[in-house]
């Protein structure tokens, strides 16, 4: 493997490993980090004051540096970095780098760590960061030697970007960073153990495309890999030659734009009631880049028991985890569907589905997602259309975990892939306002909100100083319920209303917080005035803290209760 960013011009100067650390991720095309100081990294942030090409933004905790770098690269396709230094700055990345790695998403974690003569000593601030992160990460490094940390830096950009992309952490000690070494930036890597596929196996492509020309009533099923791929084009490319109904999971949502006439919407626990009972009664389910997760399937033993599955997936291991696959296609998403195509057009295929459609077509009819308006009341749905209508459906949309991140999911139509980051695997309360700046500084002319609960935004509302202070333009929506919304919901369902613990009165007067940052903030309580506030905040350079008074008891419908099957639900 050859590197793709050759900086070795000249004759080798002997540099600190902090000096060669600025230069290799700058060689790596690093533009931003995410950090936090301490004192194992005060050599490297000192590096980082003579650094003129790396932007870095101070954040106020070590879990809004990862997320912050998760929401740089959700949106843009690029790496994140974040660095923090060793113990408690290590340990407050872990959350985020969980995060990272169960939605596949590429980050470069850098941790400081006591002095090499110093480890294994519980020394002050000590932790074993690579041990504690090996099962959440791709691959952990600890640099021994300041003549590999050039390597090791280019070895972890390749690892974390290539194959099913995710997160690799550099531990480095301080003494590391003050060595001196020629820095030669490696030309090539070897990583013998580290291989990718390469190649689409043909045979089981065809295989696919004959099941898919029989198929009565096939369904797609897309997932984020289709868009870590880059292979939305090649999505509708797929429906443009099968005219197949798509619906996704939540982390497929972008893959396939939410107004066009084949999409349903997301499947599962609060997917929308007509694409459960496709997927349920389909006789073809193909999944592409997806992990058939359990608030997809629902109760396992009833998912697709009519259906012939396909399932493609760069992570072989993927393959066969959760549901069983009739045709499997380990492979890059993009790579095998290009072969697809192919063979779907070079043979005509084209399945014979118009009874499928229609019956389709009278569930949407019968069961749209709706909600019931009161006068004078906000709704949660209505403020999340009304975002989608006041930014024409071209804002990034990040959100945080709960009621909150369905309502955005069901109800803001999203058109492109990258514009809606969403935590789906780990459901990490906390991580949408980080993403946010993480987005934003990727795309500074973009609209940009953070959907959010009253619950979720406490969790890591310190980042509202940094992106007062970074003067980043982000819209934070408040849907303000006094409670932790889906827990009150489950306890309303299926804990008879016993409301342990959910009750947030004592939280902030949000409106008071923005301005104690610097923010302006805004109370909305009547519906009328929903679209207007959100207008003031899109034209404003300012951030803005909107929070909208919703009732406690409004719930998020359908719902597929835990232990069911996907077509038994709840407000459908």
């Amino acid at each position: 493997m050859t590197s793709k960013n050759p900086i070795n011009t000249a004759q080798p100067e002997e540099l600190t490993g902090a000096q060669i650390l600025l230069k290799a991720l700058a060689a790596e095309g690093v533009e931003v980090i995410f950090g936090y100081p301490g004192g194992q990294v005060l050599p490297i942030y000192d590096e980082i004051y003579r650094t003129k090409n790396i932007t870095h933004i101070l954040t106020r905790h070590e879990q809004g540096a990862v997320h912050a770098a998760d929401g740089y690269a959700r949106s843009t396709g690029k790496p994140g970095v974040c660095l923090a230094t060793s113990g408690p700055g290590a340990t407050n990345l872990v959350t985020g780098i969980a995060n990272a790695y169960m939605d596949s998403v590429p980050i470069v974690a850098i941790t400081g760590q006591v002095p090499s003569a110093l480890l294994g000593r519980d020394s002050f601030q000590e932790a074993d960061i690579v041990g504690i992160t090996t099962p959440i990460t791709k691959y952990s490094y600890l640099v021994k030697d300041v003549k590999d940390l050039a390597r090791v830096i280019h070895e972890a950009f390749h690892i974390a970007t290539t194959g099913r992309p995710g997160p690799v952490l550099i531990d480095i000690p301080k003494d590391i960073t003050t060595e001196k070494t020629e820095f030669i930036y490696p030309p090539s890597l070897e990583l013998p153990g580290y291989r990718l596929k390469s190649t689409v196996n043909l045979e089981q492509v065809n295989k696919a495309a004959e099941a898919i020309v029989k198929a009565k009533q096939p369904v797609l099923f897309v997932g984020g890999g289709v868009i870590s791929s880059g292979a939305s084009e090649e999505i509708g490319k797929l429906i443009e030659l099968t005219d197949i109904p798509l619906t996704y999971s939540l982390m497929g949502k972008g893959a396939f734009p939410d107004n066009r006439e084949q999409c349903l919407g997301m499947l599962g626990m609060h997917g929308t009631a007509y694409a459960n009972y496709a997927a349920y009664e389909s006789d073809l389910i193909f999944g592409i880049g997806v992990r058939f997760d359990d608030r997809v399937t629902g109760r396992l033993d009833t998912f697709g028991t009519q259906a012939k599955i396909i399932h493609i997936d760069i992570d072989p291991a993927e393959i066969g985890k959760n549901v069983q696959v009739d045709i499997p296609l380990a492979g890059d998403v993009k790579k095998v569907l290009q072969e697809l195509n192919k063979v779907l057009e070079n043979k005509g295929y084209r399945p014979a589905i118009e009874p499928w459609k229609q019956k389709i077509a009278e569930w949407k009819n019968k069961y749209p997602l709706k909600y019931e308006t009161v006068p004078g009341v906000i709704k949660p749905q209505f403020v999340v259309e009304q975002i989608y209508a006041a930014t024409n459906g071209e804002a990034y949309i990040c959100t945080e975990v709960g009621q909150n991140q369905m309502w955005a999911a069901q109800y803001y139509s999203s058109l492109k892939p990258r514009n809606f980051i969403t935590s789906g695997g780990l459901g990490t309360m906390g991580f949408g306002l980080p993403a946010a700046m993480g987005v934003q500084m990727a795309h500074p002319e973009a609209v940009v909100f953070n959907i959010a609960g009253d619950g979720s935004i406490q969790m890591n509302s310190q980042e509202f100083a940094t992106i007062v202070q970074n003067k980043l333009p982000i819209n934070v929506a408040i849907l303000n319920n006094h409670t932790l919304g889906m827990v009150r919901q489950w306890q309303e369902l299926f804990f008879d209303k016993h409301y342990s613990h959910t009750s947030m009165t004592g939280q902030p007067d949000f409106v008071k917080l923005a301005d104690a940052y610097g923010a302006v903030g805004l109370r909305v309580e009547k519906p009328e005035d929903v679209r207007p506030a959100l207008e003031e905040a899109i034209s404003s350079p300012k951030a803005y803290i909107l929070d909208f008074i919703i009732e406690a008891d409004e719930k998020v419908y359908p719902m597929v209760p835990a232990g069911c099957s996907i077509n038994n639900m709840l407000g459908r």
